[in-house]
C-alpha cells in the first residue's frame, strides 16, 4: 500500500510540473491593410469571480479486503486489490483576486469510483471476479494558493461524498479441470452496509491558460488540473477494510468578467494630444534559404582543461593518445582522434577542443624552445590544484616526450579570472565547475593565439573545413525602426497561404531574426504575411508580405567563420581581440561579402541580461570590423549583428559541461561570399 500511495504522490508532483510548462497559442485577426493602424483599446482587469465546469477521469485504486458482499452473499475467498476508472463532472465557482496568492474554489458534481478487483481463486480452484459501480455526489470546497501570483496554483480542502450507486457484479467460474461443471449465474446486486456519506480530503495543482484576450471584458480560461485523494476517509462500507485512493486528471473551463480600468482625466487628455511615435516596419528574407554551406572555420582552442569534482585525473571525455599514436597525430586530421563522448551538437568543433592536450604536445614537439605554465585551480586547496596540473604534465612528458623542465606548474584556490565573483549567490555549482580547471599559459606565439598574451589567451586556432547546417544567413530579419521609443514591446504574427498563424516575440529591441527553416518547414517555397503588433497602452499594427524559397547552394561555394570567446559575464575580451579582428579577419573578407555577426551566452544568469550581453558583444565586433573596412576605403561589405543570448534552439553548443558553456560565451563571425 505504501508503494502505491508513494507512486500516486509522485504522479501528482510530475503532473504539476508538467502543467507549469504548458503554453497557450492564441488566435488573432491581422489588420486588413498594410498601413499603420492605431486604436485605443479599453483595458480590463482580470476577473475576481469565475464560473464554469470541470471534467476529468478518476483513476481509482482499491485496497483492503471485502468478502461479505451483502446479507445474502458471502463469497468463498476475499477480494483484496483492484483498480478502475470513473467519470468526474461538476459545475464550479472560484474567487481569487489577480494580485493575491490566496483564493477559494467550490465544486459540486458527479464522482465515479468504479473499479474491478483482481481475480481470486476459491477453495475449489474456481476463478472469482468482482466489479464495483460506486458513484457519489461530491461536494469539494478548496483553498486556492498561487505561490508566484501567476497562472500556476495549488489547492487543498475537504471532500464530502453522498452515495448514489452501490451496485456490484460477481461471477464465479468453473474449475478448468472439470469441463462438465456448469458456470453459476452472474450476480448483480447492491453492496450492504454502504456508508451514505464520506468525509475525506484532496490536494492538487492546476494552471490557468488564457483563451481570450485579457483586454476583453468577458474572459475565458481553461485549466488543466490534477488532484490526489488518499484512502483515509474513503471506506465505501462500514464493515470490512475496503478503501479507495483516487488520482484525478482533468480540465476546467472557466468564464469571468473583468472591470474596466478607468484612466485618469489628465492621462486621457495626454493621450489625446500626444501623437504616436512613427515607426518603420521592414522584413528582409534571403532570396533563397540555404539548407547547408561549406565553411572554412578558424576555431580558437580554449586554453582550459576542466576536471571532475573529486578527481585529479584527466576526464575521459578528453582524447588521450598512446605513445604509438603520437607519430600519426596531425592537427589537420583530428577526425581520426575523436573523443568517447560527443553531444551531437557541434561535434566537429568539440573534437578539436577535446584534443587540446594532443595539439599542445604536438606543437611543443615542433617548437622545442616553447615553454608552458600549468596553473591548477581547485576549491579543495592548492595541493589539489597542483595534482590536477601534475596529471597534465605527466601526460605531456610520458606520451609526447616533452622535457619536464619546459613545464612549470602551480596551484591556486581560484583561477586568475574566476567565473565565481565575490558576492555571487546564484548557480554557484555551475560557476565552480568552470573554475575547477588547469589553465595553459605560454608566451610563445607558436602555441597561443596571435596578438594576445596572458593566462586567458586561447591556444592558436585550428582551421576546420566542413559542411555547416542551417547557417545564420538563413534567418529572416525583421526591423522595426523607432520601436524602442514607440512601444514597451512588439511581437510578430506570421500567416501562410492557408491562413495558419504562428507567433513570435515579444521583442524589445528594434531588430529580430527568425530561422527561415522554421517558417518554411518542409515546403520548398511560400508566401507569408508578416504583421507587427506594437504595444504601449495602444495597439499598433503594420503588415508586409514576403516570398521565400528553400535552396541548396553550389558545392564550390565556401564561407568563412571566425570566433571570439569570452570569460564569464565579460565584455572586455573584445579589447584583446581588436588587433586580431583588424589585422587577421578584416583582410580576409572578400569583395561584396555579407558579414553576419551573432553573439551567444551560456545559460547561467538572467535571461534578459544574457540577451542584452550577447547583442552588445556582437555590436562591438561589428564596429571594429566596420572601422577596419573604412580605413581600407571599402564600402562594399554588408554587416549584420544579432544577439541570441542563451536561446537553446540557436546555441552553438550544449550546456552540460563547463567547456560547452565556455564556448557558448562567444561571438561568431560568418563571412558569406557574394552569390
Amino acid at each position: 500500500m505504501a508503494r502505491s500511495y508513494s507512486l500516486s504522490l509522485r504522479n501528482i508532483l510530475f503532473s504539476a510540473i508538467a502543467i507549469t510548462g504548458i503554453e497557450a497559442r492564441l488566435q488573432a485577426q491581422p489588420s486588413a491593410t498594410g498601413e499603420s493602424k492605431v486604436e485605443a483599446l479599453p483595458q480590463y482587469t482580470k476577473p475576481n469571480w469565475w464560473f464554469g465546469v470541470a471534467a476529468g477521469a478518476n483513476y481509482n485504486i482499491f485496497r483492503g479486503t471485502t468478502q461479505e458482499l451483502n446479507s445474502s452473499l458471502t463469497v468463498p475467498t476475499a477480494f483484496r486489490h483492484g483498480q478502475g476508472f470513473g467519470l468526474y463532472l461538476a459545475p464550479l465557482v472560484e474567487y481569487h483576486r489577480p494580485d493575491q496568492k490566496l483564493g477559494v474554489m467550490f465544486q459540486v458534481g458527479y464522482d465515479g469510483r468504479n473499479g474491478k478487483f483482481d481475480q481470486v481463486l476459491s477453495p475449489c480452484n474456481c476463478p472469482q471476479n468482482l466489479s464495483a459501480d460506486m458513484t457519489y455526489i461530491t461536494v469539494e470546497p478548496s483553498l486556492r494558493f498561487a505561490p508566484f501570483k501567476s497562472n500556476f496554483y495549488l489547492f487543498a480542502g475537504p471532500r464530502l461524498a453522498f452515495n448514489l450507486s452501490k451496485q456490484f457484479e460477481y461471477q464465479q467460474g468453473t474449475n478448468p479441470l472439470y469441463a462438465e461443471q456448469v458456470k453459476p449465474a452472474e450476480v448483480k446486486a447492491d453492496f450492504s452496509n454502504v456508508n451514505q456519506m464520506l468525509i475525506s480530503m484532496q490536494v492538487g495543482a492546476g494552471y490557468d491558460i488564457q483563451l481570450s484576450s485579457e483586454n476583453k471584458k468577458n474572459q475565458t480560461v481553461i485549466s488543466p488540473f490534477v488532484s490526489f485523494q488518499p484512502y483515509f476517509g474513503q471506506s465505501p462500507r462500514s464493515i470490512e477494510t475496503w478503501t479507495v485512493t483516487t488520482l484525478r486528471v482533468g480540465a476546467a473551463l472557466k468564464f469571468g468578467r473583468g472591470h474596466l480600468i478607468e484612466k485618469p482625466a489628465d492621462e486621457v487628455k495626454a493621450m489625446a494630444v500626444v501623437a504616436p511615435v512613427p515607426v518603420k516596419f521592414s522584413v528582409h528574407s534571403p532570396a533563397n534559404i540555404p539548407v547547408e554551406r561549406r565553411v572554412r572555420e578558424t576555431f580558437p582552442i580554449r586554453n582550459y582543461v576542466f576536471f571532475d569534482l573529486g578527481s585529479t585525473e584527466i576526464p575521459d571525455r578528453y582524447v588521450l593518445l598512446t605513445k604509438g599514436q603520437v607519430k600519426d597525430f596531425k592537427e589537420d586530421r583530428l577526425e581520426v582522434f575523436t573523443p568517447k563522448r560527443l553531444s551531437g551538437r557541434s561535434d566537429r568543433q568539440m573534437t578539436v577542443y577535446y584534443n587540446v592536450l594532443n595539439i599542445l604536445g604536438d606543437r611543443m614537439q615542433r617548437n622545442p624552445n616553447a615553454d608552458v605554465r600549468l596553473s591548477g585551480a581547485s576549491m579543495q586547496g592548492k595541493p589539489d590544484g597542483i595534482a590536477m596540473a601534475e596529471s597534465i604534465k605527466h601526460y605531456l612528458v610520458d606520451i609526447f616526450g616533452i622535457s619536464p623542465a619546459r613545464i612549470k606548474i602551480e596551484g591556486r584556490i581560484k583561477p586568475r579570472d574566476p567565473s565565481e565573483q565575490k558576492g555571487a549567490t546564484l548557480e554557484l555549482d555551475l560557476l565552480r565547475q568552470g573554475d575547477r580547471r588547469v589553465s595553459i599559459w605560454s608566451e610563445s606565439p607558436a602555441l597561443m593565439q596571435e596578438y594576445q598574451t596572458g593566462p586567458n589567451t586561447p591556444l592558436k586556432p585550428v582551421e576546420i573545413v566542413g559542411v555547416q547546417a542551417a547557417p545564420v544567413d538563413s534567418y529572416i530579419t525583421v526591423n522595426v525602426k523607432g520601436a524602442k521609443k514607440a512601444f514597451t514591446s512588439w511581437s510578430l504574427e506570421v500567416r501562410d497561404e492557408k491562413g495558419i498563424i504562428e507567433y513570435f516575440g515579444p521583442y524589445t529591441e528594434e531588430d529580430a531574426s527568425i530561422p527561415g527553416k522554421s517558417i518554411l518547414g518542409d515546403r520548398p517555397s511560400g508566401d507569408f504575411k508578416f504583421t507587427m503588433i506594437g504595444q504601449d497602452g495602444i495597439t499598433t499594427r503594420k503588415d508586409t508580405t514576403i516570398h521565400t524559397v528553400l535552396w541548396t547552394p553550389a558545392k564550390d561555394e565556401e564561407g568563412m567563420r571566425f570566433t571570439v570567446i569570452y570569460e564569464f559575464n565579460d565584455s572586455k575580451a573584445i579589447v584583446a581581440y581588436e588587433k586580431y579582428l583588424t589585422d587577421v579577419v578584416a583582410p580576409k573578407i572578400p569583395k561584396d561579402a555579407t558579414v553576419i555577426i551573432h553573439g551567444y551566452t551560456d545559460t547561467i544568469g538572467d535571461e534578459d541580461h544574457n540577451q542584452e550581453l550577447s547583442y552588445a558583444r556582437a555590436n562591438d565586433v561589428r564596429k571594429i570590423l566596420e572601422s577596419a573596412m573604412s580605413k581600407a576605403n571599402r564600402t562594399d561589405v554588408k554587416f549584420e549583428a544579432y544577439g541570441f543570448g542563451e536561446d537553446q534552439k540557436l546555441a552553438q553548443f550544449n550546456n552540460n559541461f563547463p567547456e560547452e558553456r565556455f564556448y557558448n560565451r562567444s561571438v561568431v563571425i560568418d563571412v558569406i561570399p557574394h552569390k
